[in-house]
């Protein structure tokens, strides 16, 4: 690991202990030739994770599109910006805890949706208006209704 302050490649690692998300490993090192100390994080390379998109074309999962997403749909809405993370590790974990190493948008989908729900109602409406492309105020006003049953 070089150091990032003068590239040095003898650090010595000081502390490891489990990353916050413990999907990860936190080491403090501390550079041999100028001894400044700095952190990094290390983590499982695996396989990358396939989405299958609508027109069954494939890309790599991509943890900032369904970010961009849920922050669009809960602005200005009392949704904190860690809510937001955990929100999305925990959809993360869903995904990767299954054997498949491709999965379709729609299963991603499906998963941001019910968990916006149970976050905020209006986050929820319009990430739906967006994800599920609705046609007209009909389409709109069949999914509140959803909503309001329960």
């Amino acid at each position: 690991m070089k150091c990032p302050y003068c590239n040095e490649v003898d650090t010595k690692v000081i502390d490891s202990r489990p990353a916050d998300d413990n999907s990860s490993i936190r080491r403090r090192r501390q550079c041999e030739r100028c001894g400044k100390r700095f952190t990094t994080y290390e983590k499982l390379e695996t396989m990358p994770l396939m989405v299958i998109k609508k027109d069954n074309s494939r890309e790599a999962y991509d943890r900032s599109k369904i970010e961009s997403g849920i922050i669009h749909s809960c602005h200005k809405r009392p949704v904190s910006p860690q809510q937001i993370s955990a929100m999305i590790d925990e959809i993360e974990n869903q995904i990767f805890n299954k054997e498949e190493k491709e999965i379709p948008t729609s299963a991603i989908g499906e998963l941001v949706m019910e968990k916006i729900k149970d976050m905020d109602e209006v986050a929820y409406v319009r990430f739906a208006s967006v994800y599920r492309e609705f046609k007209d105020v009909n389409t709109f006003m069949e999914e509140l209704g959803k909503l309001l049953k329960k």
